[in-house]
C-alpha cells in the first residue's frame, strides 16, 4: 500500500521503470567499454580499432569521422566525433582532428572513417587527408598511427596499404595480408 497519493505513485512507477531500462541500456552499450579491461582497451594493430568501432560505423547512413586517441602505451583514452558528412563527402577542418587530442594530452590517434557505400577501400581524398593529419599532428606532437576506412565488406588500414607512413617509420611490409582480408597482421603501433 503507497502513502502517495495515486498520480504520484503512477509517477514513481514510471520513473523506476525508465530507471531501469536505461540501466539496462547503458550495460550494454557504451558505459560497458569504461569498464573494460586495459588489453582491451589497447591498441596493437588495425584489427583492433576495427574491432572496437567498426561493426557501429560500418552501416551508418551518413558518412563519420572519428578520432580514436591513445597515450604513449597505445591505451585508449577515447573516440572522438569529429566530423558527419553526407552520403559520400565529409568535409573535415585538420584542427578539430586534434581538439580533443591536444585537451587529452594523447600522444597519438587513428583516423576511423566509414564508407557508407559499403567498401572500404580508401579514396584518394581519403589518403589526401591522412598526410595532411601526418604533417599537422607531426608540428603538435600527436602521432598520426593510421587511417582505417571500414564499411560492411570489412576495413581497410591505409598504413597496411602502404598509402600512409608515419613520420621516422618505414611502411608495411608487403609480405603482410592486406586488410581487405580482414586481417590483424601489420602493427599499427610499432
Amino acid at each position: 500500500m503507497s502513502l502517495l497519493p495515486p498520480e504520484a505513485a503512477s509517477i514513481l512507477h514510471l520513473v523506476r521503470e525508465n530507471l531501469r531500462l536505461l540501466a539496462d541500456l547503458v550495460s550494454r552499450y557504451e558505459v560497458g567499454r569504461v569498464a573494460a579491461t586495459a588489453e582491451e582497451r589497447s591498441v596493437r594493430c588495425p584489427a583492433d580499432v576495427a574491432g572496437y568501432l567498426g561493426q557501429e560505423m560500418a552501416d551508418l547512413a551518413q558518412e563519420q569521422l572519428r578520432v580514436v586517441l591513445l597515450d604513449s602505451k597505445n591505451q585508449v583514452l577515447g573516440v572522438s566525433l569529429v566530423y558527419q558528412g553526407g552520403l559520400n563527402a565529409t568535409v573535415v577542418r585538420l584542427g578539430d582532428c586534434f581538439r580533443e587530442a591536444v585537451r587529452l594530452g594523447a600522444a597519438a590517434l587513428i583516423l576511423v572513417h566509414n564508407h557508407p557505400s559499403g567498401d572500404p577501400t580508401p579514396s584518394p581524398e581519403d589518403v589526401r587527408l591522412t598526410q595532411e593529419a601526418g604533417r599537422a599532428g607531426d608540428l603538435l606532437g600527436v602521432e598520426i598511427l593510421d587511417h582505417l576506412v571500414v564499411g560492411r565488406l570489412g576495413h581497410v588500414s591505409l598504413r597496411e596499404r602502404g598509402l600512409y607512413v608515419p613520420a621516422g617509420r618505414e611502411p608495411a611490409r608487403a609480405s603482410q595480408p592486406t586488410p581487405a582480408s580482414h586481417s590483424s597482421g601489420g602493427n599499427t603501433s610499432a
